[in-house]
């Protein structure tokens, strides 16, 4: 994967497919790799799929200063550039959809749609996850084996039927995942980022053909953050995918990708 400097820090990048732009932002703690590759495959089809590290991740710089959702928003907009992609779909999950909504904000002439998926607007306006989903996800990180870290945040991703019944799978994908690990230190600042989340007020300002989707299992955030969010935004399309949880764009591919890839075709870039 290629590397370009984007302000102050070289962000890890790649392109798969043809088509129009879609640019994937990723969420707390992971690199580009946490995207399912499947996945990826499937919409390299039809759309030409950028992805890349936030930095703190992958293969990405890692400074060890504060970071803010403005921050990586204008990372991801930077990312465009250095690719000379004026205009492109955004589809962010997780802290990835924070971003997604701050860069819809910051960006709306370079947002042709914007797809939010398992994220909240944060602040007041947000249900919390439960107390057991919080402990997992804030526990110390030093001194734990990192490929036990992935697997004690398995709960958090995934409903236990979905582990129960596919651990190989989960197993599998630990290697990958592992390749270029998230630092502890850089997992927290990208925590402590996700808490500079302001965007409640803001979002009946979003003009963007908006689809918000998540799994109405999540224990990590709360599908009633979702609807929280369509609520907000103008002619927000909202779709809930029952049985699974915070991982819904892999765990249910097929019904994500029924949605996702229409939402993205009725909105072309060049009508």
């Amino acid at each position: 994967m290629p590397k370009i400097q984007v302000g102050d820090v070289n962000l890890n990048y790649d392109v798969a497919g043809k088509g129009e732009p879609l640019l994937m932002i990723m969420g707390l703690g992971a690199s580009s790799a946490q995207w399912d590759p499947e996945l990826v495959t499937d919409l390299a089809r039809t759309l030409r799929v950028i992805t890349f590290d936030n930095r703190g991740t992958g293969q990405s710089d890692k400074p060890d200063a504060p970071y803010s959702i403005e921050m990586f928003a204008d990372d991801a907009a930077g990312v465009l550039d250095k690719l000379d992609i004026p205009r492109a779909h955004i589809f962010g999950v997780s802290m990835g959809g924070m971003i997604a909504q701050e860069f819809a904000l910051r960006h709306p002439k370079r947002t042709a749609t914007v797809t939010l998926g398992c994220t909240t607007a944060g602040g007041t306006h947000s249900v919390p996850p439960p107390p057991e989903s919080l402990k997992i996800l804030t526990a110390p990180r030093e001194g734990v084996a990192p490929e036990d870290v992935i697997r004690r945040g398995w709960p958090l991703g995934h409903t236990p039927k979905y582990i129960a019944e596919h651990r190989d799978v989960l197993e599998a994908a630990i290697p990958r995942l592992l390749k270029y690990p998230t630092p502890p230190y850089a997992f927290q600042r990208q925590l402590e980022a996700t808490y500079t989340l302001k965007t409640f007020d803001r979002l009946p300002q979003i003009k963007a053909p908006t689809l918000v989707v998540t799994g109405a299992e999540d224990v990590l955030i709360p599908a009633k953050n979702s609807e929280i969010i369509a609520s907000q935004i103008p002619g927000a399309k909202l779709h809930i995918i029952p049985g699974v949880g915070h991982a819904f764009m892999s765990d249910a591919r097929e019904e994500f990708l029924k949605v996702f890839v229409p939402f993205v075709k009725s909105h072309p870039i060049v009508a």
